[in-house]
């Protein structure tokens, strides 16, 4: 099966995790619960998705010159993501992310983002310009949005499928809605760029068409445990999810627009790539950690079929 390359562009952050028994409060110390340090920033999930679930992976990034991104290269290398357009950066430090994880498996977290804020426009241009039979591009917002939008224009007019998940949650420009081929927030995040609160299918149906009407041309919004809504081609599919016992939510998010951008680059249709997609960040959370709980290909079936058949 050909394989066209996913670029990922995006952030890398050292995740620090507390599970603990509850999230807490404005002014509240919390005793008890267990520590780990886990690899993680939204744009090296994805990267890790990617590699994991059968893509080919080119990560654009920038890390600090220190103990943090010299292991980033290295684990990078372990999962055969490509990691020439990866910059050490000797000014600012490798981004940090402290993450606290209730019973129930929600998270708070908190992102310094270091070298991630220092990714510029002119970091990106080499790979999506040197970067033979790229496919698809796949971008979230942990980096300047400055350089998401020159990113995504820059792929637009080279025939590259963008992805963008709008995470975190930001307003963003017409201009740069109009060059997405594939949107995919939140409901959080679908409020953000609807103005409105989206709280079942039908709430959001209305955001995704406002959302549209914004110049995007296809959008996904993910609901947790009720599945995604895809609307394409002025058509809405329901996907459902597949029913778990969560324990960390931490990077669904993640391997599923990993999960998502494999699938596309394989030239499944978007329904067909979202479901894909809602089983991998299935298995995902019932892991704890970011990347330690993304899947592997081996791993995610659709019913009894496997993506491949």
């Amino acid at each position: 099966m050909e394989r066209k390359n996913i670029i990922v562009v995006g952030s890398t952050n050292m995740d620090m995790v507390v599970k603990t028994s509850h999230i807490p409060a404005h002014g509240e110390t919390v005793l008890g619960g267990s520590f780990f340090m886990n690899p993680g920033g939204k744009g090296a999930n994805q990267a890790v998705a990617v590699a994991r679930l059968g893509g080919n992976a080119i990560f654009v990034s920038k890390v600090g010159n220190d103990v943090f991104g010299k292991q980033s290269f290295q684990l990078f290398d372990e999962e055969g993501i490509n990691t020439k357009y990866i910059i050490s950066d000797d000014e600012l430090p490798s981004g940090v992310a402290l993450i606290t994880v209730d019973e129930s498996g929600e998270n708070s977290i908190v992102v310094a983002p270091g070298a991630n804020a220092n990714l510029l426009p002119q970091d990106i241009e080499p790979a999506i310009t040197e970067s033979q039979h790229a496919g698809v591009i796949l971008l979230q917002l942990e980096i300047p949005i400055r350089t998401v939008q020159h990113a995504v224009q820059k792929a637009s007019a080279n025939g590259i499928t963008v992805i963008v998940n709008p995470a975190p949650a930001a307003a963003l420009s017409q201009e740069l809605l109009s060059h997405i081929d594939i949107i995919t927030p939140n409901c959080t995040e679908a409020c953000r760029l609807s103005g409105i609160d989206v709280t079942d299918m039908e709430t959001a149906k209305k955001a995704a068409l406002e959302i549209k009407k914004q110049g995007v041309k296809n959008v996904v919004i993910t609901m947790g445990p009720l599945g995604a809504l895809v609307l394409a081609d002025e058509v809405f599919t329901i996907v459902p999810a597949t029913k778990v016992q969560a324990i960390d939510t931490t990077a669904a998010g993640d391997v599923f627009n990993g999960a998502l951008a494999v699938a596309l680059s394989e030239k499944k249709n978007l329904v067909n790539a979202v479901a894909f997609a809602c089983e991998a960040a299935a298995i995902s959370v019932t892991k704890l950690g970011a990347q330690s709980s993304i899947p592997y290909r081996n791993e995610v079936i659709i019913g009894k079929l496997a993506l491949d058949t």
